[in-house]
């Protein structure tokens, strides 16, 4: 079976928000709030949840973020969509 990794994540519009987001995860803050409350996304409805997806699923800025990190990560990356603040939940 191929790689797949599970994550979660929050789409806004700049790098700075992006990054504060960041901090405030780190910080201790629930992510699945801040999905709700900031995200463009419309998995904010889930609280970013994107669910188990392969390589060739998403958009090669984020498949590549999403695949280099490990369980607990969360990282921001650049798309076509905008800013994305990402956990990795699982990978399998």
């Amino acid at each position: 079976m191929a790689e797949e990794v599970h994550c979660v994540h929050i789409l806004v519009k700049t790098q700075k928000d992006a990054n504060h987001l960041r901090d405030r995860v780190l910080a201790g803050e629930d992510f699945g709030a801040l999905a709700r409350e900031y995200s463009s996304c419309p998995s904010r409805e889930q609280g970013g949840d994107l669910g188990w997806f392969g390589r060739g699923q998403m958009v090669k800025p984020f498949e590549n973020a999403a695949f280099k990190g490990e369980p607990g990560d969360v990282c921001v990356c650049r798309t076509q969509f905008g800013w994305h603040v990402i956990r990795i939940l699982e990978k399998r």
